[in-house]
């Protein structure tokens, strides 16, 4: 579609990394908000959301680059060129991850509660950052002949040119938005600590997993020779948001 947004001499602007930028900062502006909301500090979670978007960066382009490692054996100097698309969720959640428990465990932070405050703009920021997807044409469909489809005509798109596919970077970026649009109305009404956030890891994965089907770029090795290595995440993630789900409905919070 569009992969480069603007150009000011040598400065030039991507689509898609400009997108990412305003995800992250839209969703931080958000997780602040909320902390405030409920009670905790917003400059812990300011400085929290800054250490998960460094480690979210290094590690869904860490993970793209084992599973594509073939694209990049013979210019390396290609991993780090973010701006041109390839960071895989998965690999970015389990870097954020681990990075985020360490850092709510020394600044004192309950566990849950913070998971809850930043779910919602999770899922805000990764809706913003598939729009940026679709405009540098990475993460495309397969070829259909469904009436929606898109045609990519740009030649510096990530995507086949001239060929109708799947959006499923706009069907990622709409059940994102939906998402997001179901946690800010369950954190407004929710008791229950940590239901907002395996609730996101519920949904995020059913989503993931269908849209996966039709995503026509390399998805890197099977699992069994059946299901992509996001798709076995995404399945593993619902089975263990599934069980917290029901103990929350048999408690009053998940365990710190």
């Amino acid at each position: 579609m569009h992969p480069v947004l603007f150009t000011l001499g040598n400065l030039t602007i991507y689509s898609y990394g400009f997108m990412i930028a305003l995800g992250f900062f839209l969703g931080i502006v958000l997780a602040m908000r909320e902390a405030r909301r409920v009670g905790e500090n917003p400059e812990k979670i300011m400085d929290l959301s800054f250490y998960i978007l460094v480690a979210a960066i290094v590690g869904s382009r860490l993970f793209y680059v084992v599973t594509a490692w073939e694209t990049f054996a013979d210019n390396p100097i290609d991993i780090i060129k973010i701006w041109q698309g390839g960071l895989v969720f998965y690999g970015g959640f389990i870097g954020a991850g681990v990075t985020a428990a360490a850092y709510i465990k020394l600044a004192g932070l309950p566990l849950w509660k913070t998971a809850d405050i930043l779910a919602p703009s999770l899922a805000l920021g990764q809706a913003i950052g598939r729009l940026g997807c679709f405009l540098a044409g990475c993460c495309y469909g397969r070829t259909t002949d469904v009436f929606w489809s898109v045609t990519f005509t740009d030649r510096n798109c990530l995507a086949p040119v001239d060929s109708p596919l799947h959006p499923t970077q706009l069907y990622s970026a709409l059940t994102n938005f939906t998402i997001f649009a179901v946690l800010f109305l369950i954190s407004r009404r929710n008791q229950v600590t940590g239901r907002v956030f395996w609730t996101y890891v519920l949904l995020y994965g059913l989503t993931r997993s269908i849209i996966e089907t039709l995503r026509g770029d390399f998805r890197g090795a099977e699992v069994f020779g059946l299901l992509s290595i996001s798709q076995t995440l995404g399945l593993l993630g619902m089975a263990v948001a599934l069980v917290m789900l029901v103990r929350t409905s048999r408690s009053s919070a998940v365990p710190e």
